[in-house]
């Protein structure tokens, strides 16, 4: 029994004789039960006619004539989609079968009828299981023609028109949207064949099934001269008859404009739409942990200079392969706490590392899994260490990155000089504290940074003899001090530097910057 009343019979009958099927007449009657959506919509046509049958001899003439709404048949028939990854088709009758007048929806284009019965929800279903995700729930998305709009709305004011006069109250807010309508239809089946996974409104995993329909494209046209400030192209566009665009013209333009411009009813289809397959998306999972680099000959990131590679690995990817493998991630983003230079060692607890995994298809790695991805990763290089490897939110990475500037860095440096030495030349500068420095960008990174004077603190030095031309200096600074160019100048760039202290030229040799955090990464 449709939960329908006395007042919905001149809906009804409007809608059926305008040519929509019976599941978006029930949407227009703003019936919110979803089991009535699951019905076979043949049944639901029969229990539609038969409702409306009352009205329809109560108007009826003794002169025999009748007033029977002419009722389309609800079977269309859909034209065969291209082939596509993970296609969905719609289902082909029996052979044999009566065969019956193409009738696709005006409203939906066909999507209530043979495109979310239960042949093509499995077939979601099953395009699913090809990905191979580890997954307990899931998010299903439909995208939609943007002309499915205008035809709705064409609809809703034929039936406004209709009613008008009967006092019926109906808003267009209160149609149930097609895409709650799909979903309330085809998830159950879904969710049965993913082996009982909850199907719902907000998940990791998004499974999103797309349509078109090309022979009705032309249906949104009108709108752009009527209501041009509503439709401006984009870069990433195809067109400018995005959905949103069409729905806020529709907001913008009046009844009696929009009547005049397009038919309502709207035109009847010659075919329904077209699936353009599943395409599955999970949420980015985020892990973090500290790097140590031993090798004084791997950058940070990937080294390419002139579209030319300089070195054969880095930090990042010796640390990604493994993740990538664990996670079966489609990709990463990277960062960290600062960064080294590729000659220069980072040692005590290590550096924060932060790794984005793209569309990852597992995404929970219990403590023990977690430790044997840390080990794969120690074990598959000696030029870099992981610690403290774990699972954190997107907000722990942004906490990685905060207060930068204020840390304080730690480095030992070994420091050759022109003029000989002896250790009183040197001691000296274990007594400078708090030194401020005037820092023009580096020309070695110029190319890459903005010209700016920044000013750095350098905290505390030690130093320790070695020879004549060699000592190693301790350093204590603010975090983003170039120490190479305090060293040496950079030719005046950085004031003041060692060189005028020692008043002779000196350089960097070796450089190790070391890293010393209490508290963990990330919580």
């Amino acid at each position: 029994m449709l939960p329908l009343k006395e007042k919905d019979k001149a809906i009804v009958q409007k809608l059926l004789s305008s040519g929509c099927c019976a599941r978006c007449v029930l949407r227009f009657c703003c019936v919110r039960l979803q089991a009535v959506y699951r019905q076979p919509p043949q049944g639901t046509l029969g229990e539609l006619q038969d409702f409306i049958k009352p009205q329809e001899s109560a108007e009826s003439t003794g002169e025999n004539k009748s007033h029977d709404a002419p009722v389309p048949p609800q079977t269309p028939q859909c034209a065969d989609p291209p082939s596509k990854r993970a296609k969905l088709e719609p289902s082909q009758p029996e052979e044999g079968a009566a065969e019956t007048v193409p009738s696709v929806c005006v409203v939906c284009l066909g999507i209530l009828q043979e495109l979310c019965d239960t042949t093509q929800a499995l077939k979601i279903a099953e395009a699913v299981k090809m990905e191979k995700y580890e997954f307990d729930s899931l998010v299903l998305s439909v995208s939609l023609p943007a002309q499915l709009c205008v035809r709705e709305h064409s609809c809703w004011l034929h039936v406004k028109k209709e009613v008008r006069e009967k006092g019926l109250l109906l808003d267009k807010d209160d149609v149930i949207p097609l895409k709650e309508a799909f979903k309330w239809i085809v998830q159950g089946p879904i969710a049965k064949e993913l082996g009982g996974v909850s199907v719902v409104t907000k998940s990791a995993l998004e499974v999103a099934v797309e349509f078109t329909h090309q022979p009705t494209d032309a249906d949104c046209h009108f709108l752009a001269s009527a209501c041009p400030d509503c439709f401006k192209p984009t870069k990433n566009k195809q067109s400018v008859f995005t959905r949103m665009a069409v729905v806020k013209a529709l907001e913008k333009i009046s009844d009696a404009k929009f009547l005049r411009l397009f038919a309502c009813p709207p035109p009847q289809p010659s075919s329904c739409c077209v699936p353009q397959g599943v395409h599955c998306l999970h949420l980015s999972v985020f892990i973090a942990g500290r790097y140590n680099k031993f090798c004084r000959s791997l950058p940070q990131t990937p080294w390419v200079i002139d579209g030319e590679r300089r070195m054969e690995s880095s930090v990042e990817e010796l640390i990604a392969a493994p993740v990538l493998s664990a996670f079966r991630a489609d990709g990463f983003n990277f960062s960290s706490s600062g960064r080294e230079d590729v000659d220069v060692r980072t040692l005590g607890n290590g550096r924060p590392f932060a790794m984005e995994l793209l569309n990852p298809h597992r995404a929970r790695l219990n403590h023990e899994e977690m430790k044997q991805l840390q080990q794969s990763i120690n074990v598959s290089s000696d030029k870099i260490r992981v610690r403290d490897l774990q699972i954190v939110s997107r907000e722990a990475m942004s906490r990685m990155k905060e207060g930068e500037e204020e840390k304080t860095k730690s480095y030992t440096a070994l420091i050759w000089t022109r003029k000989p030495i002896k250790s009183e030349d040197i001691a000296f500068i274990s007594d400078i504290k708090e030194l401020t420095l005037d820092q023009k960008t580096p020309l070695r990174v110029l190319h890459r940074r903005a010209l700016a004077v920044r000013q750095r603190v350098v905290h505390s030095m030690n130093v320790r003899f070695m020879d004549a031309h060699h000592f190693h200096l301790e350093l204590k600074t603010q975090a983003g001090t170039y120490i190479k160019e305090f060293v040496h100048g950079d030719f005046g760039r950085t004031k003041p530097n060692l060189c005028e202290l020692l008043k002779t030229d000196t350089d960097i040799l070796e450089l190790d910057v070391e890293v010393r955090h209490k508290k963990k990464v990330c919580v």
